[in-house]
């Protein structure tokens, strides 16, 4: 396939291509309610555990006596998701969508309750690795459910409906797990999770069903022409691309084992993460994404980049509000909370059915909106300038992620075949999680070098009211460098079209 052309996407059945979307119909229309409230709810709940563990996780590690291995809680998870996104492509592809939300759900939901449950740290973390493993499986599966379940003209507005359920977990999750966690416990922060997903379940999974489930029609692939042989090699999972799946997994956990601690002997299990990551990742993402090749290889690449610089330059923020400019970490947390809002505005505007003919301009304009705003973030370093700034300039960076990581799915989407949607949602996602390690381990490194010292340490210190914080330039080169890949990515967009 050449260029950004309209295609549908999916399937309702083994062989139909989901019914053109009426004029005036939206993904609240009756015929498409009950799917997406349940799988907005979904995403509404894995994103509400997301921002709520992160207030119970320190006083859980304390309560186990873990400390110690608080990062692997985790890294844990994000190594196993990479997995589950790939094995969820495989499964969605060759035999729908439906079986791998499910168990990916069920193992979401018993990754929890192990946590919660948990008498020792490495209970605790190995359920943080089930609780991934279910989400990687879960993400991507949703994807594939969009792509057969919804026209190519409501797939924007499911995909804005999926960013604006991280806006009120991202400012309510935090307070929420902080209250429940103060006078219940932190344990049912974990455990109380599970029982929610029932409702949400109970009114997609039969529409998932109806419209969704089953392998696509391969009869006219190339794969397939040949006869009942080409069904049979489609039909069963790529133990090559598994293979590689395990690769990134153990690849990128002893990356991030590495950074965590600079020391020489750090080097090996860093290098024999680079040696399994690097040629798995060049196996599991498309050909030509590391060299910007235009189309879905660049779709690709551009959501690794956006995702990658934001994410690494906002793990950074809180710290550096509460360790230069002496706020509470209350008050840090908060100069974020507009961002969900913003976000949300991005999304929404890149779902306008008019703005469509310009998606690639609006994705240039949100990656320099992204650049202007993770180079503006260290001016607060400067004691003449307010506070406050930050925050204006960060909602203005979410404004442009908002614009960007939901055009990718879109994008995504329209240049995938049926029967690969699987395959290239796993690889979108696997983009954007190995550049969030990727660069927050060269961030973490560039920030301990420059005299940062242990993050975890100086947050201490600052709730601790010493106020003597971290040297200023090592802030400076965590968000300068960021801001410089940003940049890189606004280029990116302006190869996103075939020729």
């Amino acid at each position: 396939m050449t260029g950004l052309e309209p295609r549908d996407t999916g399937v309702a059945n083994l062989t139909d291509p989901p019914a053109a979307a009426e004029p005036d119909e939206t993904v609240l229309s009756r015929g498409y309610r009950a799917l997406s409230i349940g799988i907005v709810s979904v995403v509404l709940l894995i994103a509400f555990e997301a921002t709520a563990v992160g207030t119970a996780m320190p006083v859980a590690a304390r309560e186990l006596d873990g400390v110690s291995l608080y990062a692997f809680a985790f890294s844990g998870y994000f190594t196993t998701s990479l997995l589950g996104m790939v094995l969820s492509g495989q499964w969605s592809d060759r035999r729908g969508p439906l079986g791998a939300l499910t168990t990916g759900i069920a193992a979401f939901a018993a990754g929890l309750l192990l946590s919660g449950t948990a008498g020792a740290m490495w209970l605790f973390i190995l359920g943080r690795a089930v609780q991934g493993f279910g989400g990687g499986l879960v993400i991507v599966a949703l994807y594939v459910v969009v792509g057969r379940a919804y026209p190519g003209r409501l797939q924007p507005a499911i995909m804005a409906a999926f960013a604006a359920s991280w806006v009120v977990p991202s400012v309510v999750g935090p307070l929420a797990s902080g209250a429940v966690t103060e006078h219940l416990g932190w344990r049912w922060v974990f455990v109380g999770i599970p029982v929610l997903v029932v409702f949400p379940l109970a009114l997609a999974l039969p529409q998932i069903r109806r419209r969704a489930a089953g392998p696509v029609d391969m009869a006219d692939t190339p794969e397939t022409v040949a006869g009942d042989s080409g069904h049979a090699s489609r039909a069963s999972f790529d133990r090559r691309r598994i293979r590689l799946a395990l690769g990134i997994s153990l690849g990128a956990g002893l990356l991030q084992y590495a950074a965590q601690d600079l020391q020489w002997i750090s080097l090996v299990p860093g290098a024999a993460g680079a040696a399994l990551l690097v040629p798995a990742a060049l196996g599991l993402l498309p050909r030509g994404t590391y060299r910007a090749s235009r189309g879905l290889p660049s779709v690709v690449l551009l959501r690794g980049v956006a995702a990658g610089s934001f994410i690494a330059a906002e793990s950074f923020v809180p710290l550096m509000l509460v360790t230069q400019r002496g706020l509470s970490p209350t008050l840090a947390g908060f100069s974020l909370a507009a961002g969900g809002g913003t976000w949300a505005l991005g999304s929404w505007v890149q779902s306008r059915a008019r703005v469509a003919p310009y998606r690639e301009r609006l994705m240039t304009l949100g990656m320099v909106l992204v650049a202007a705003a993770i180079a503006a973030a260290p001016s607060v370093l400067i004691e003449a300038v307010p506070v406050w700034t930050l925050a204006v300039a960060w909602g203005v960076g979410c404004f442009g992620m908002g614009l960007v990581i939901s055009s990718t799915s879109v994008l995504l989407l329209e240049l995938s075949a049926p029967e690969e949607a699987g395959t290239n949602s796993a690889a979108l996602q696997i983009s954007d999680g190995l550049s969030n390690v990727l660069l927050l381990a060269a961030g973490g490194a560039a920030f301990a070098a420059l005299g940062g010292g242990a993050v975890a340490h100086a947050a201490t210190e600052a709730a601790e009211a010493t106020g003597s914080g971290s040297h200023p330039a090592a802030f400076a080169v965590v968000f300068l460098p960021m801001a410089g890949v940003a940049l890189v990515g606004a280029w990116v967009t302006t190869r996103l079209r075939a020729n």
